[in-house]
């Protein structure tokens, strides 16, 4: 893996998941909650032992599994991801960073990514109170969550978005 690529879901990235587990250990510290209280609370769906191996970057988090951790949390999912990353090159550069989604299309769209990304998209209205159009503008930190709910890379989000027919171009 190049350093200018973002890691795919499933992919092995031993960097990249030091620093995933660093922010979960981060957000859970922020909740002052230790592993046996995150298993407890949860009716052991998080066990302590697993959720320490995500947190030292022993093993990789599933995006479905990640999703629920941030609820579990109260947090956004963008929250659980690196920031800053060395793995997430500068967009300014790249493709227009001025995506917007058009989430009639994507809530018809089937399959549990879809499902995921609507949710996802769902959680960036709420948090900017932004209800009343069905077309969403998504900012560049979106980008990076965005791009691994729908396995690419930062660098190719908007041409993925646009094969699965909700991006809409301006």
């Amino acid at each position: 893996m190049s350093s200018g690529d973002y890691p795919r879901m499933g992919e092995k990235s031993d960097s990249y998941s030091t620093r995933v587990g660093e922010r979960l250990r981060s957000v859970r510290r922020q909740k002052r909650i230790s592993l046996q209280d995150v298993e407890a609370q949860s009716s052991h769906e998080f066990k302590a032992s697993v959720l320490g191996a995500y947190e030292r970057g022993e093993r990789a988090i599933s995006l479905p599994r990640l999703s629920r951790l941030a609820l579990f949390y109260e947090v956004p999912v963008a929250e659980m991801l690196p920031r800053g990353s060395d793995n997430v090159p500068d967009l300014g550069t790249g493709e227009d960073v001025r995506i917007t989604i058009d989430l009639v299309r994507l809530q018809a769209l089937p399959g549990a990514e879809a499902a995921v990304l609507s949710r996802f998209m769902s959680m960036i209205q709420s948090q900017r109170r932004d209800t009343a159009d069905n077309n969403l503008a998504v900012r560049k930190d979106d980008l990076k969550t965005i791009a691994c709910i729908i396995n690419t890379n930062i660098d190719t989000v908007g041409a993925r978005l646009r094969e699965l027919g909700v991006r809409i171009e301006v």
